[in-house]
């Protein structure tokens, strides 16, 4: 009996030994194969594209000077009330300046908002509308100053911009080399032909366009209808030799570009100029037009670009500024 308990305590012993040696053999791969998992874990998400430099937009209504507002609509505070060219909105609500603006409702103040301005006389009415947007991007790999890259080269691409890397036009027509002649054509130059038609026909265009009907006739029809709805005191039309046809503009935000459009349907003659630019991740237009009720005039192209730069100018400066 004494030898049976002494080996069966010997084989008990020898059984507790080969579990405990197997036990630490068995764990330390484990522990080893935890520590391989945690350091090469490939579920971590990894980093996604910066966000963009606005995170808000400004109030639009009072994005625009005053000063500016007063150049580019003359007779906002004597416009009457309720009246407005075909198409578009009324004047402004009761016991607010005109120049205050109305501001145009969207669903996210923070992503998109805009206003709108009305100028009336009894020649012609000017309207002048300010939008903003701010894009983000919901691809982790693409910021969102490049989704709104890409918004913006859409709409150029939309308005038929001519990119940096067409010719100019006057390479591509190899004679004269005016680009003057070219920006006649695509811009101002565009309701030419009607303007003469008319002034032939009632013989009023001779007297106004300065006794040339030559070389000066264009330009000083073009001129006249700016005139006769222009207030004392109005910045003077910039030189007819600039390019005036729709293109890619520098110096305003990170990109910009103007597209200038005539209308001369039966409700009346106007002109629209879209001017939209990129900051960062904003995407602003600014679109100012004139309505004439006198289909013998057409409004200034020139004057007309030229201040709808100067309202983006003023927008842009203030985006820098943030």
């Amino acid at each position: 009996m004494q030898r049976r308990a002494r080996t069966y305590l010997t084989g008990v012993a020898l059984a507790v030994m080969l579990s405990g040696g197997l036990t630490a053999c068995t764990g330390s791969p484990e522990d080893e194969g935890g520590e391989d998992t945690k350091a090469g874990s490939s579920g971590a998400p990894e980093s996604s594209a910066p966000p963009g430099r606005y995170r808000t937009l400004p109030e639009p209504c009072g994005a625009v000077g005053l000063g500016t507002l007063k150049k580019l609509l003359p007779d906002a505070e004597d416009s009457t009330q309720g009246s407005s060219a075909p198409g578009k909105g009324t004047a402004s609500g009761d016991g607010k300046s005109p120049y205050e603006g109305q501001p145009i409702a969207t669903y996210d103040t923070d992503r998109r908002a805009g206003c709108r301005w009305k100028s009336t006389n009894s020649l012609a009415t000017r309207h002048l509308t300010v939008d903003f947007e701010r894009v983000v991007s919901y691809d982790p790999a693409v910021s969102d100053d490049e989704q709104a890259q890409l918004l913006y080269d859409e709409r150029a691409g939309q308005a038929e911009i001519p990119t940096e890397s067409e010719p100019p036009a006057d390479e591509e027509g190899g004679e004269g080399g005016d680009p003057a002649g070219e920006s006649e054509k695509s811009g101002s130059g565009e309701d030419g032909g009607s303007e003469a038609a008319d002034s032939g026909s009632d013989g009023k265009g001779g007297g106004e366009g300065g006794g040339d009907p030559g070389g000066e006739g264009e330009k000083s029809d073009s001129g006249g209808g700016s005139d006769a709805s222009e207030e004392p005191g109005d910045d003077p039309s910039p030189s007819s030799d600039a390019d005036l046809s729709p293109r890619t503009l520098d110096d305003i935000g990170d990109n910009a570009y103007i597209d200038d459009q005539l209308d001369t349907g039966d409700s009346g003659v106007h002109r629209d100029i879209t001017l939209v630019f990129r900051s960062a991740n904003v995407i602003a237009t600014v679109t100012y037009d004139q309505w004439l009720t006198d289909k013998r005039r057409t409004p200034d192209s020139a004057e007309l670009q030229e201040k709808a730069r100067s309202v983006a100018e003023e927008l842009a400066a203030d985006f820098d500024d943030n």
